[in-house]
């Protein structure tokens, strides 16, 4: 346990000290933030700070930091130092940056950002992209938490021959039509802290069962640095494209923006998007190590469904009625990323058509076009064999393939305001190769040799870098 140790330590001294760091770089201060000056009553509502803090951790924590690490620790415990290492220098500063920018910009949207940064002929491809993802996500997390709580709470079938699949799918629905309609502070504002509550509650309960029931642990002086993965995955770029959430996460910047309306200070940043990406990486720790100890004490294995592995460590570590409660706290996290993933779609779609949002009308138009979108895709991957897994891998790379786009714009941010560009630059630039290299290798991509995908992947990446610099360094 000494290795996951060494990780926790890194996450919790290393985020104080670097978010101290992001903070003086960026330097907020007493204006006024968008929230009170534009205050719209709908998307523009003054909230306090504990309350932003816990809807940001709920709208960026789906079942990324817990899925993802399930599947990741496969890699070994390089996890338990990746993952807190990339968390502090590239995930927590990507949700900050993402978060203070948009305060200063009017709580303007991602897209917006893009456009004012990167230039017009990067906007068109991001908002398509933005927006495809946006649509992916809403449509995942309808799908994964209505198959967990088919499974570990009914304990029933989740083929689409059930009907109590499409029951559950369309109470998940119907509750996302309603949060992305009504202002953000009547339902949002109101039940995401007590979601957020319930969330940490069962992340420490399953933290105090590792360390009482003391689980087992490789170290890694002694599986290597990079152990061998049971399908003989590639470490770069698989391992930070399958654990985005819990490392970095381009969903996040929409988030973080959608936020950024609803703060009523600017120095209220550092806890609400700083802070609760710190959060986020001290879940998907844990859940790191809770599968790893599973495995070694032969309760599960790699075949072992992502879904049963959730079950047998929230039940084994906590208990029946323990279990059932953290159970349903992992039901809720995807839930309440999926409503404002769809409301956040909504504010792009509509700033970008200039549609007026504070009509009921306007809103209940946009939205019906985007619900609708969602059930087609929703029973596609259903009722088509590996229908799911096609739409799963294209939205995991497309995630990162986002935060690429987020550290280009906070790289150009930070040249032409003086700062050290270099924050953003380094992890831009590393998972432009990740993101390349995966694509150019894998089945759903262009399936080239891996020596070839690395040496394609590096021109790119070097010529990114070349890019933001020219870029940044215009007037």
């Amino acid at each position: 346990m000494v290795t996951f140790c060494i990780g926790l330590a890194i996450l919790i001294i290393g985020g104080a000290l670097y978010g101290k760091v992001c903070e003086k770089v960026f330097g907020p201060d007493d204006r006024e933030t968008p929230a009170v000056r534009l205050n719209d009553g709908i998307d523009y509502v003054p909230m306090k700070k504990w309350k932003n803090s816990l809807i940001q951790l709920l709208n960026i924590a789906g079942t990324g930091p817990i899925f993802g690490p399930i599947q990741g620790i496969l890699f070994g415990p390089v996890a338990f130092l990746t993952i807190p290492v990339g968390c502090v220098i590239g995930g927590a500063f990507h949700d900050y940056m993402c978060g203070m920018i948009s305060v200063r910009s009017d709580g303007t949207q991602m897209p917006v950002l893009i456009r004012k940064y990167l230039g017009r002929y990067v906007y068109p491809a991001y908002n398509v992209f933005v927006c495809l993802l946006l649509l992916l996500l809403g449509t995942v997390f309808i799908y994964t938490p209505g198959d967990l709580f088919i499974t570990q709470i009914l304990g029933a079938n989740n083929s689409a021959a059930n009907p109590v699949v499409w029951l559950v799918y369309g109470a998940i629905f119907a509750y996302y039509v309603i949060a992305t309609m009504f202002p953000i502070d009547k339902i949002i504002g109101k039940i995401y802290p007590i979601f957020g509550m319930l969330l940490i509650l069962s992340a420490v309960g399953v933290f105090a069962g590792l360390l009482v029931k003391g689980y087992p642990l490789d170290e890694i002086w002694t599986t290597g640095v990079v152990g061998v993965h049971p399908q003989g995955l590639h470490f770069i770029p698989v391992f930070f494209v399958t654990v985005a959430c819990g490392i970095v996460s381009g969903f996040h910047s929409t988030q973080a923006t959608l936020i950024s309306r609803t703060m009523g200070s600017e120095k209220e940043g550092r806890m609400t998007f700083y802070n609760m990406m710190i959060a986020e990486g001290f879940i998907a720790m844990i859940w790191a190590a809770a599968t790893m100890g599973v495995m070694k004490l032969g309760l599960a294995s790699a075949e072992t469904s992502t879904t049963n592995v959730v079950g047998i460590i929230a039940k084994n570590l906590l208990g029946n009625v323990g279990g059932i409660i953290a159970i349903t706290g992992i039901i809720i996290l995807p839930i309440t990323s999926g409503d404002t993933a769809l409301r956040s779609l909504r504010l792009i779609i509509a700033d970008a058509a200039k549609i007026d949002q504070s009509r009921k009308t306007s809103r209940l138009g946009v939205s019906l076009a985007i619900f609708a979108v969602v059930a087609a895709v929703l029973v596609f991957a259903k009722i088509n064999e590996g229908g799911f897994n096609v739409l799963w891998r294209y939205f995991a790379w497309a995630n990162q393939t986002i935060a690429v786009f987020a550290f280009a714009m906070i790289t150009v941010y930070m040249m032409r305001n003086k700062q050290p560009f270099i924050m953003a630059l380094a992890p831009g630039m590393f998972y432009m190769f990740v993101i390349s290299s995966f694509i150019l290798n894998a089945a759903i991509g262009f399936r080239l040799p891996w020596p070839a995908s690395y040496a394609v992947a590096g021109i790119l990446t070097v010529g990114y870098g070349a890019a933001l610099v020219r870029r940044g360094r215009k007037k």
